[in-house]
């Protein structure tokens, strides 16, 4: 996995308290994007089950439908997390990958997100809405910029 959207956010807290905003409160900030839902009936209430090192990102819809989204790869808390990305529409040889780090900067902590895996998918796959490489990572950081902010709200 090669190409990667990148972005960064600082928020007043340290590190630990960042990897427990991100982690545990991960179905109140997140906000599914028109361009890039999980599935076909939206983006349902995402949580790490169990939370964990052995754990998955999962999703649950109000039906009572789960949806998991990928396994657990690191879980450091106030370091790093990493989890597979998968839509229900990708085959079964297809995945992304989300890499997020918590580094202290002074009195404030850098939370950077790299989702990376998408020059695997392909343009015409329904998940990248046929956008050339560039023009849909663009897009997509720019909603990982708006869920870092959401993010900063919950420490």
């Amino acid at each position: 996995m090669s190409a990667a959207v990148i972005v960064a956010l600082r928020v007043a807290a340290t590190p630990e308290a960042a990897f427990a905003a991100f982690t545990d409160e991960i179905g109140r900030w997140w906000t599914s994007h028109p361009l890039f839902p999980i599935t076909s009936k939206g983006d349902g209430v995402l949580r790490f089950d169990p939370a964990g090192p052995d754990g998955r990102l999962v999703t649950r819809f109000a039906d009572g439908e789960e949806w998991e989204i990928g396994p657990v790869r690191h879980w450091l808390p106030g370091k790093r997390l990493a989890f597979g990305w998968r839509v229900p529409s990708f085959a079964a040889d297809q995945a992304t990958e989300v890499d997020v780090r918590f580094e202290a900067v002074g009195a404030e902590t850098r939370v950077t997100v790299e989702h990376r895996g998408w020059d695997a998918i392909p343009q015409k796959h329904v998940a990248r809405h046929g956008f050339d490489l560039m023009l849909f990572q663009q897009r997509l950081g720019e909603h990982w910029r708006g869920l870092l902010k959401r993010v900063s709200t919950q420490i």
